[in-house]
């Protein structure tokens, strides 16, 4: 079988899918705790790696993009994107990024406490000074840290500034470790969860009595202007949720490149997509890639950034755009 595959591929290629096959088996198993993966590509001849692609979705692979170490990377939630093209939160000067596609995500960041604290706003925790007990995402260059920064600095302060006053910070590994936390509010042990991917775990929290924080329109206002997307927990979604809230939109996974990356290269990618759309997995289930939804701007897809040409030019030929 080998030889066979030699002769239609290449010895070359056929190394290379090896070693491809070997990382994806790796990534899917449970108990391999290495999920990110750095890809590297060059022509036989050697020479420099003329292609990187990071699968790191952390705002963490946004440097190797903008100085050319890596041409490829996904980002959650799409937003940042708009701030570091914009140069604005943590981003000191303007970045020219550019998408390829964005992978659908609907979401929300959520500032949820217990139904027994006496806080009805983030403003509340920065008037009192209040000691809560806070559970945040384990990982640390995880974008809902950035996210959640840049919320407290337009209330004018920090979590130092909350640990300074007595705050205690707990930090969970995963989206999938929240409701465990949820329970430690029950019981009293925790006052308060900030996070994101709140579909696996505010029900829950809504049915044990917390409470959702609203941020204020003249907060979204500034937020909007840094390049945010003010978003909604929609109360036709909980059971447990009398009224929508306003919040920050967390949707989206970008996949992004700089403006210069050449026209070929973008192409090839897209390309490729096309090609695997039927075995690419996804977040949402079985089924082929949405390609067709996957290149405009939409609600659990947002579109941060422009289109790189080469991609526009390629999603436009499918009649997708």
């Amino acid at each position: 079988m080998m030889m066979n595959e030699e002769r239609f591929f290449g010895p070359v290629t056929v190394r290379s899918r090896f070693m491809l096959e070997v990382a994806s088996e790796l990534s899917a198993m449970p108990e391999w705790p290495h999920k990110q993966v750095k890809l590297s590509m060059r022509d036989q001849v050697g020479g420099d790696w003329a292609i990187t692609l990071l699968a790191s979705d952390s705002p963490a692979g946004l440097p190797s993009v903008i100085n050319g170490e890596a041409q490829v990377a996904i980002l959650n939630p799409s937003v940042v994107l708009a701030l570091a093209s914009r140069g604005t939160g943590p981003f000191k000067e303007p970045a020219d990024l550019r998408a390829i596609t964005v992978i659908h995500s609907y979401d929300q960041l959520a500032f949820v406490v217990a139904g027994s604290a006496e806080v009805n706003s983030l403003a509340d925790i920065r008037a009192r000074r209040l000691p809560l007990r806070v559970s945040l995402r384990g990982q640390a260059d995880h974008s809902v840290h950035m996210v959640v920064d840049e919320v407290l600095a337009a209330y004018g302060f920090s979590l130092d500034d909350m640990v300074n006053w007595g705050a205690q910070l707990e930090h969970h590994p995963g989206v999938n470790d929240i409701l465990g936390k949820v329970d430690k509010v029950a019981r009293g042990e925790l006052d308060a969860i900030f996070d994101e991917g709140i579909m696996a775990w505010i029900g829950k929290g809504l049915s044990v009595g917390m409470r959702i924080l609203p941020l204020e329109e003249d907060i979204l206002q500034k937020l909007e202007a840094m390049g945010f997307r003010r978003g909604t927990i929609e109360s036709r979604l909980y059971s447990g949720l009398s009224e929508d809230v306003p919040a920050l939109d967390f949707s989206g996974f970008t996949v992004y490149t700089r403006a210069d990356v050449p026209d070929q290269a973008v192409r090839s990618i897209c390309q490729a997509l096309e090609v695997r759309k039927d075995r690419i997995p996804r977040d949402s289930g079985p089924g082929p890639l949405p390609l067709h939804e996957m290149c405009m701007d939409t609600p659990g897809g947002p579109l941060t950034i422009p289109l790189h040409p080469a991609a526009e030019q390629f999603w436009r030929e499918k009649g997708y755009i």
